[in-house]
């Protein structure tokens, strides 16, 4: 597909984009299983490339700088969200990096599956040159959604930190929380997975499927980061929790099922939220945690070309942990 972006507006940036990771909800858009995809649709918004021009009032960059682009563009930037650098709160909805209008000319926004793109200052963060810039594309979405709910729940050292999943957002998480003192367990329902946590920085593994298992690590953790994206009985994992204890969801975004017994919180005063990727200021932030660190995501180099192969091979968990595009295969 052929499309031109946008002439440069006053406060805007033009990058030439060098990778793009591949999410899950790429997958979702590009097939309209949520059924709010707008066509022509381009997806991709793990975007890391260089400036290549700056409009007349942006100060920010310049010319040769590496940069990223994640899930947003765009916001009012007046409310109380965007006022609180929580841009994707924004209360009248942020503008995503795809498949959504633009505020300005009602265009739909095209995503990083491309050579280049034109996004407003204020929604560009600058790229640790120390950071294998390949690996720091996830840290755009995976990255941030994992981090943002450790950072604001206040994980610290001697917690005890419970990952449900090991996928592009899990791995990660495992990642943030061990670098934040956290002791971390991986919840999975694959005991073959327990090697390769620990390797991930895993201190301990419970195989969710193992009723005794489960029945030990009963009131143990302080937190829970939930990154399945699929349905599943919330019930038994709350129960892991001590008082207190917080379970976020930021794998799933449908309807809960089987319900969740209340008893599970009430009794313990326990806490089930969700959070959404995060503002701006917090991407800036933990890509400089990352940097660091030393902390990046798995990768896969893929060929734009193979992208439908890709999406099975992510459908099937085949993939460790995250697909990105080498753009330069775009002229290819």
């Amino acid at each position: 597909m052929t499309f031109e972006r946008r002439a440069l507006r006053a406060d805007d940036v033009a990058i030439e984009i060098l990778f793009c990771g591949v999410c899950h909800s790429d997958i979702h858009q590009a097939r309209n299983e949520w059924g709010i995809a707008v066509y022509p649709l381009m997806p991709g918004h793990e975007i890391v490339g260089r400036v290549t021009a700056t409009g007349a009032n942006a100060t920010r960059y310049k010319v040769g700088d590496l940069v990223g682009v994640g899930c947003m563009v765009d916001s009012c930037r007046e409310c109380s969200a965007c006022k609180s650098d929580l841009e994707q709160y924004c209360l009248e909805g942020p503008t995503m990096t795809y498949a959504t209008p633009d505020r300005v000319d009602g265009s739909n926004t095209m995503g990083g599956y491309s050579n280049s793109i034109v996004v407003a200052e204020h929604f560009v963060v600058r790229v640790p040159e120390k950071l294998d810039p390949a690996a720091a594309a996830p840290i755009l979405c995976a990255g941030i959604t994992t981090y943002s709910p450790l950072k604001h729940y206040g994980v610290k050292a001697g917690d005890k930190v419970g990952i449900l999943g090991m996928g592009g957002l899990g791995h990660m998480g495992i990642k943030f929380a061990k670098a934040m003192g956290a002791e971390v367990t991986l919840f999975t329902r694959s005991a073959a997975k327990a090697q390769e946590a620990r390797r991930q920085g895993a201190d301990h593994v419970i195989v969710s499927t193992d009723a005794e298992q489960m029945k030990a690590a009963a009131g143990h953790f302080d937190f829970l980061l939930d990154t399945i994206p699929v349905q599943h009985d919330l019930n038994p994992y709350l129960e892991t929790l001590r008082f207190d204890g917080v379970h976020i969801l930021v794998g799933l975004i449908e309807p809960i099922e089987p319900p969740v017994h209340a008893a599970h919180l009430v009794m313990s005063r326990r806490v089930l939220a969700g959070s959404l990727i995060g503002g701006i200021a917090e991407t800036q932030e933990v890509l400089d945690f990352c940097a660091e660190n030393g902390i990046t995501c798995d990768i896969e180099m893929l060929d734009i070309r193979n992208i439908n192969e890709a999406y099975e091979r992510m459908l099937a968990g085949d993939v460790k942990y995250r697909f990105v595009i080498d753009m330069a295969t775009l002229q290819a």
